[in-house]
């Protein structure tokens, strides 16, 4: 799926510009995304029984805080910073979605609203400050906020949806799958059939990703008493991550030739 190659224009001459930040929308940016969706989910089950809540809480936390000063800190995209950016959102986003309604006792339709409403709020400043959506540029400190923070609700209103389906509407993991996995198709679909806004269709997709691959992950580790397949949650979590490792380091080794060559 493809996005415009335009975009509203920062004029503030404070905003720092740089070089676009995220990475070029092609299959290896779905297979990389869908893969930190998976593991951000299994490792957050697994770190909040090995670890206990507080503790995950608090190392998914810092997790994330470094992992985006790393990215804040690049003058251009760089596959691992990015990536890693990205994994730290995928378990601090997962901790925080669950621990609403673990902690506080919020049901998952109550939080799915209003992690929606959140979602929308934030693309709705986004678009209001910078005139688009579109991830072809962003080139500016003020963008990249914009984004990461879009990022990140996206994250909590995957996960929510994604166990809201699973738990409260009792489809299971398996089912899960299947509904995600034809609403994350559809807008690829929709987009080279029709004239359909692609940057619309691009962040639907975007947020289908969460629940699908959180839906993969728990199903092949919780054990069969939950739905799953019961390989277990931390070494769904260690193969996803090697297998990142492996996509994100044909990233980087695909930039450096470009640039080189």
């Amino acid at each position: 799926m493809s996005l415009p190659s335009h975009g509203g224009v920062a004029t503030s001459s404070h905003l720092r510009s740089a070089a676009n930040k995220v990475p070029e929308i092609t299959a290896w940016f779905w297979i990389a995304k869908l893969l930190t969706t998976g593991m951000g989910e299994t490792t957050w089950d697994w770190s909040a029984v090995a670890l206990g809540p507080v503790p995950a809480i608090c190392l998914s936390g810092l997790g994330f805080v470094v992992a985006l000063g790393l990215q804040l800190r690049e003058r251009a995209y760089r596959p691992w910073v990015y990536w890693f950016a990205v994994l730290m959102v995928s378990v601090f986003g997962t901790t925080c979605a669950d621990a609403v309604h673990v902690v506080l006792g919020v049901p998952y339709a109550v939080s799915t609203a209003a992690f929606l409403l959140a979602v929308l709020a934030a693309f709705g400043i986004w678009y209001r400050v910078e005139g688009t959506l579109s991830i072809h540029r962003i080139d500016t400190r003020r963008r990249e906020l914009f984004y990461w923070l879009a990022v990140i609700m996206t994250f909590a209103l995957g996960t929510a949806l994604g166990d809201l389906t699973a738990t409260t509407l009792r489809m299971g993991y398996a089912v899960s799958i299947l509904v995600f996995g034809v609403l994350f198709a559809l807008p690829f679909l929709v987009a080279r059939g029709t004239s359909a806004n692609v940057v619309a269709t691009f962040w639907f997709a975007y947020v289908m990703t969460r629940p699908l691959g959180a839906s993969v992950a728990d199903w092949v580790g919780v054990p069969p008493s939950r739905g799953g397949v019961g390989i277990g949650t931390g070494l769904v979590s260690l193969v996803a991550l090697l297998v990142i490792v492996a996509v994100v380091l044909r990233l980087e080794f695909g930039a450096r030739r470009s640039l080189t060559g």
